[in-house]
């Protein structure tokens, strides 16, 4: 099958891309600057930008033909002034270049969480795209996930950087919410995945690892594995600011992302219709193994 990665240069594009060509996939890549790209041999290259409608057309119809699904992986984490309207203005590009191409099938990587809660303005957000994504001629398939175990993942860096850093940390209640952690890897064959299993196509599911944590025990595991203890001391209040603020001076964590990843600290984001086990078939990694694995590619990397 022909497909296209957007954010083929990210922190799950640059894995999926491998993972679906060793299933025999023709993986077309969009990135902002081919010079600099990487990719497995084979990978067809395009050069493009989602907030450049004009550019698109070739990355969705490649020598004649179009692509028969893309894959939607593009979210401005780091936030910063308007990143909201940028995201907006991508996902709707997106949609119109996919069918206009008369792509079949697209698969979205949202954020889990209840509709029904308070979200964050980040998953707000990405709501917000699923919600443009949803409304294009083609089937979409969205997966849902918490934050991802990995190194290259924003949320696990700060998680990292805290266990660190901190012998004793003073935190605010939030560190007793429910979180489910999955790995990158899980992550990479759900989404590949659901490309195999037609019946995914027009549906929502979510997806987790096997361990449901509080934000206190992926510190303290964390920090164990980093051979350390950890000693966590609640205090009653402590504001979003506040804490964003803490995040910032005691990791190397982007201001914007410090703000959006406290925010959403409030929101219990486990799973609860695992329909996607009975569908995808993988065995899912421990939470434990998922960490020790990224603080492993971390240190070959330095």
């Amino acid at each position: 099958m022909r497909v296209l990665v957007t954010g083929a240069t990210g922190f799950v594009g640059s894995l999926l891309v491998p993972a679906l060509r060793a299933r025999g996939h023709d993986v077309v890549a969009l990135v902002r600057d081919a010079s600099s790209y990487d990719g497995p041999d084979g990978v067809h290259v395009v050069e493009g930008d989602l907030l450049d409608p004009a550019s698109l057309p070739p990355a969705f119809t490649v020598d004649g033909e179009p692509v028969e699904a893309a894959y939607y992986l593009v979210h401005s984490m780091d936030g910063g002034p308007g990143y909201e309207e940028r995201d907006r203005r991508c996902a709707e590009h997106f949609a119109e270049a996919a069918a206009a191409a008369g792509t079949a099938r697209v698969v979205y990587l949202g954020g889990l969480g209840e509709d029904r809660d308070e979200l964050s303005e980040h998953l707000r957000s990405r709501r917000e795209i699923e919600r443009i994504l949803t409304a294009g001629s083609y089937d979409l398939t969205t997966l849902r996930a918490a934050i991802i175990i990995g190194a290259g993942s924003a949320s696990f860096e700060v998680i990292r950087g805290l266990a660190d850093r901190l012998p004793i940390m003073v935190t605010p209640k939030w560190v007793d919410t429910l979180c489910q952690p999955i790995a990158i890897g899980d992550v990479v064959n759900y989404l590949a995945g659901v490309l195999d299993a037609p019946e995914t196509a027009g549906n929502t599911y979510e997806i987790g690892g096997p361990d449901v944590l509080t934000y206190a025990e992926i510190l303290r595991r964390t920090r164990s594995q980093l051979g350390h203890g950890l000693r966590i001391v609640r205090v009653p209040v402590l504001s979003p600011g506040l804490s964003a603020m803490w995040l910032r001076l005691v990791t190397d964590v982007d201001p914007y992302l410090a703000g959006a990843l406290v925010e959403g600290l409030r929101n219990t984001v486990i799973v609860r219709d695992d329909a996607i086990t009975s569908i995808v078939d993988i065995d899912r990694t421990p939470f434990d193994l998922a960490v020790k694995r990224a603080l492993a590619e971390e240190g070959s990397e330095e």
